[in-house]
């Protein structure tokens, strides 16, 4: 039982998408993908720095298209998965996976989802930061006295946390006992409350795009449940913008649901990484560029790594 799984925004480097330029087909459908989500990724994933891509405006957009043209370039191979799951903005990568949305909409979707949390991190100066190593409770507590929220339980003690600039330093100074707090290079809180105008736009997009019900597995960062309706999964996708990404429950559902392997779309990395201390022992496969499809592929249509 083997999962394809999309990551999320901070996976992306400086010209990870040249390589797969150079498939057959893929400058035109990357361009076709940039015309719908109004951004040019082809030179964004190509030649912009560091800088230009960690921007949500940017980063976003980027991210769904390469787990798109990883999706193109698997081809049958990613119809032999039993499910789908994509974190944070990785879900609507899944989406496209699963059958909910075309990969128009989707880029659509995200071009909008993008610009509406830039936005809204825009009005008050705000951060994230790793937690590595903390008791979740204690945490919690720590949390509640700064006035700091959870905005990605990650799994595998990591638990990322968002909020005033202030608020963060203030953790870093005084972290919970055994825990590292490590600053994350973020435009914003997000995942937390203060994306709330983000999430009333982003729904408007939403509720003008057609979803259609999943054809696979489908689970949800909301709480590591399965969604068999393609609008209700688009509701979650709407509310996840500012609640936090429960993958480690995410991770506990492959678990109990028997899964075999892991296959992470590109720019892989962080899923596998988290997949190795939260799914100890079950194989996995990450895409960072075409020289990574045999290995999926392989492992989608065997169970077994290449």
């Amino acid at each position: 039982m083997i999962v394809i799984v999309a990551p999320g925004q901070g996976s992306q480097k400086p010209g990870f998408l040249s390589p797969w330029l150079e498939l057959p087909g893929v400058p035109e459908r990357l361009r076709a993908l940039s015309d719908a989500a109004g951004i040019d990724l082809v030179e964004h994933g190509t030649v912009s720095d560091a800088d230009t891509i960690r921007d949500t405006l940017v980063a976003q957009p980027l991210i769904v298209a390469a787990g798109i043209l990883t999706l193109d370039a698997l081809g049958e191979h990613a119809s032999r998965a039993a499910g789908f799951a994509g974190h944070s903005v990785g879900e609507i990568t899944a989406a496209v996976a699963a059958g909910v949305l075309d990969a128009q909409s989707a880029m659509a979707l995200v071009g909008e989802r993008a610009r509406a949390m830039a936005d809204a991190a825009a009005e008050t100066p705000t951060g994230m930061a790793a937690v590595l190593g903390a008791d979740e409770a204690v945490l919690e507590a720590r949390l509640a006295e700064l006035g700091l929220q959870p905005a990605n339980y990650n799994g595998g003690g990591q638990i990322v946390v968002a909020g005033a600039l202030d608020a963060l330093a203030a953790l870093a100074e005084a972290p919970p006992e055994r825990a590292r707090v490590i600053p994350l290079q973020t435009a914003g809180a997000f995942h937390t409350h203060f994306m709330a105008p983000a999430v009333e736009r982003f729904r408007a997009k939403a509720a003008a795009t057609t979803a259609t019900d999943p054809s696979s597995t489908l689970w949800t960062n909301r709480d590591g449940s399965t969604v068999a309706s393609g609008v209700e999964y688009l509701e979650l996708i709407v509310g996840q913008v500012s609640s936090p990404v429960r993958w480690d429950l995410c991770m506990a559902a492959f678990a109990d649901a028997g899964v075999t392997g892991i296959v992470e779309l590109a720019p892989a990395g962080a899923l596998t990484g988290l997949a190795k201390r939260g799914l100890r022992g079950v194989p996995s496969v990450g895409i960072t560029t075409p020289d990574d499809l045999e290995a999926a592929a392989a492992l989608l249509e065997t169970g077994a790594a290449a």
